[in-house]
């Protein structure tokens, strides 16, 4: 996913219906001949990510309004630092504000997230992952976001690769036969399993997944399952799953599984703080709070 999604603008129009809805009445108080430029800044250090939104946020209510950009999305950015300027007629600015600025500050948030968990790995042979637990409607922006981050995705959805767990084992009646059906239904999709102890483990190896995910295991039963894993032929790809925090992430990469998911960096995350100064004719207005 490092083109942008499909579903860009369909997302940008649902925010703003949800905003606008049948008109903004507020900002019927401007003349309709007003016009307004401001710039946005950031009041922390973060991963820049949501430009495409904010820019198709304002196209939408009104293609004459400009956007001109400071930095680009993968950027680390610093405080006071200016992300963009804008200009127009101060009606669909004053409308888009809050919907452009909210793609920006929860992207940002995820790329910013994603990085922290990259940064934390860094010069091991591991990547981070992310997850399903996104927010609805909002999947592959997040997913575009944690890609600006550094980190990979894990699979997009239901469709697109075979995740077996525990309630799959128990309906397949086996693990080894939730695994052979999986490979079945799967095609030219991958295969993943969950297991929760190393018996389970290494039942799965003999299976010969394509992905088994290690869920809670200690450090010392992943050092095991990585030295099981290594002493087959083919060996499979490992991921750890569950409880991991930054502090914790570099001795789970350092076990040497391939790789570690991170549903907080989807689902934990706390918008980033930022603050859009306008003008109207010279005088400046209160700043917008973002948070």
């Amino acid at each position: 996913m490092q083109t942008l999604p499909s579903d860009l603008a369909r997302q940008v129009a649902a925010a703003l219906a949800e905003d606008v809805g049948s008109g903004d009445v507020t900002a019927e108080l401007v003349p309709a001949t007003q016009h307004v430029s401001g710039k946005v800044v950031t009041r922390e250090q973060a991963i820049l990510c949501g430009r495409p939104w904010v820019t198709e946020t304002f196209r939408q209510l009104d293609p004459t309004v400009r956007v001109t950009w400071h930095a680009n999305d993968g950027d680390r950015i610093t405080p006071n630092q200016t992300l963009f300027e804008v200009s127009g007629l101060a009606r669909p600015v004053l409308t888009g504000e809050r919907t452009a600025l909210n793609f920006l500050q929860l992207l940002s948030a995820t790329a910013t997230a994603a990085r922290r968990y990259v940064d934390a790995i860094a010069g091991t042979d591991c990547a981070i992952l992310d997850t399903r637990k996104t927010l609805p409607g909002l999947r592959t922006a997040q997913k575009y976001a944690v890609l600006q981050g550094g980190a990979q995705n894990h699979r997009i959805g239901l469709f697109d690769q075979v995740l077996i767990k525990e309630n799959h084992i128990a309906a397949a009646g086996s693990l080894s036969a939730a695994i052979a059906a999986g490979r079945r239904v799967a095609g030219s999709r991958k295969v993943e399993v969950e297991v929760e102890t190393l018996a389970e483990f290494e039942e799965a190896l003999r299976a010969a997944p394509d992905i088994i995910m290690l869920d809670e295991f200690s450090l010392a039963h992943m050092r095991t399952a990585v030295e099981l894993n290594r002493s087959k032929g083919r060996p499979v790809k490992l991921e750890a799953s569950g409880s991991v925090t930054l502090e914790t992430v570099r001795s789970v990469a350092e076990t040497g599984v391939d790789y570690i998911s991170i549903g907080g960096i989807t689902k934990h995350v706390r918008a980033v703080d930022l603050s859009m100064r306008l003008e109207f004719g010279g005088q400046a207005t209160a700043d917008f709070n973002t948070r």
